[in-house]
């Protein structure tokens, strides 16, 4: 990979929250994790191609690559040259994409994600069309941390119950920043989602309004934290069966879930 980054004259672009991911014994490791590979694979950020790479070699049957980095494609056709017809490159940003337009069948995500986006492409896949069957995706320690956290945490916040609410989410193993070039300033977490039905019913859209209003204040009582959804807070969370000055961390995902039901009924 060094050599491949040295003839494309390719250095991570911290504007692009790039780390490139080198070494080849961690890129198998991971596209391992994101099996069984007889299907789609969908890599976001994919680079100069280490994990690519992996992919394909550890058997992915078809992997669509997206990269925004237009000096990173030549390298990236050089494997699909390598693999032919099993590696399709698309070059645009995912978070404006539409995946559900990019796939026919059954899709596993695999990714070393960009930074700066991960978070925000993993709340696209959380609260739009499930259009995968698992995503396994490197993260910050600290964001991968939030996706696992349990009620009463530091770390359990909004990420935690977007993602809770209708996947479960297991930290597989950490990744050293030597692994990377440049190294990143801090461990990296690979983490495996998968799928399932919703912890509690309600309306997505509203769980996300009411996880902004009492996370947005997180130190403040939840009749105070929610007036930016509704003058009366109070009675919201009443209706809801909780106690008003109990704070956003102490709510469970079934919680928050009955909160964004007895909001759209105050709404009706």
């Amino acid at each position: 990979m060094r050599e491949v980054i040295a003839a494309h004259g390719l250095m991570a672009k911290k504007s692009l929250g790039q780390n490139f991911l080198l070494d080849l014994n961690l890129t198998r490791r991971i596209a391992r994790a994101a099996g069984p590979l007889n299907c789609t694979i969908y890599e976001v950020g994919a680079g100069p191609g280490g994990l690519t790479r992996a992919l394909l070699a550890e058997g992915a049957e078809h992997v669509i690559a997206v990269e925004r980095d237009e000096r990173c494609l030549p390298a990236l056709k050089e494997i699909a040259e390598a693999y032919p017809g099993r590696l399709e490159i698309v070059s645009g940003d995912a978070l404006a994409l539409d995946e559900t337009q990019l796939f026919k069948g059954p899709v596993r995500v695999a990714a070393n994600l960009p930074y700066n986006i991960a978070s925000a492409l993993l709340v696209k896949w959380l609260t739009g069309p499930i259009f995968w069957q698992s995503l396994t995706l490197m993260f910050q320690r600290e964001v991968a941390e939030r996706l696992v956290a349990k009620p009463g945490s530091k770390a359990y916040g909004r990420l935690s119950i977007l993602t809770q609410w209708r996947a479960r989410a297991k930290i597989l193993f950490d990744v050293s920043p030597r692994a990377f070039t440049p190294p990143p300033k801090v461990t990296s977490s690979v983490v495996r989602i998968e799928p399932c039905a919703p912890v509690a019913e309600c309306e997505r859209a509203d769980l996300e309004k009411v996880t902004a209003a009492a996370f947005g204040h997180r130190r403040k009582m939840l009749r105070q934290s929610l007036k930016t959804l509704t003058p009366n807070a109070e009675a919201l969370v009443l209706a809801a069966g909780l106690d008003p000055t109990a704070r956003a961390e102490q709510l469970s995902v079934a919680d928050f879930a009955a909160l964004a039901r007895c909001w759209r009924a105050m709404q009706h």
